[in-house]
């Protein structure tokens, strides 16, 4: 419903506060794409915990304790090897089909 009335609004600005948290693991995806265009064309503040959709954003602000503690690209954020590559790593580890 939220989403119906961002696009009826039609907003400059968006801000998304866990827009897909309830969503569950099987519904999230069809969500995520529903928020990708609700927002598109739009600057949007997206608070997120699910990884995948941070690394679709232009700019990934890591927060730790209230504190920012790295920012920038998914792809530049995973080559630092920093909080966000630990983070994701370990994500994506544990989505991996088991050998």
């Amino acid at each position: 419903m939220a989403l119906a009335r961002l696009v009826l609004a039609d907003p400059p600005l968006v801000i998304l506060d866990e827009a897909t948290a309830e969503a569950g693991s099987a519904g999230a995806r069809v969500l995520e794409k529903a928020v990708a265009r609700a927002v598109d064309g739009r600057t949007a503040l997206i608070v997120a915990h699910r990884l995948s959709q941070a690394a679709t954003a232009d700019r990934i602000v890591v927060m730790e304790s209230g504190r920012i503690v790295e920012t920038g690209t998914h792809d530049a954020l995973r080559a630092a090897g920093g909080r966000y590559a630990a983070l994701w790593a370990a994500w994506s580890h544990s989505r991996a089909p088991a050998s």
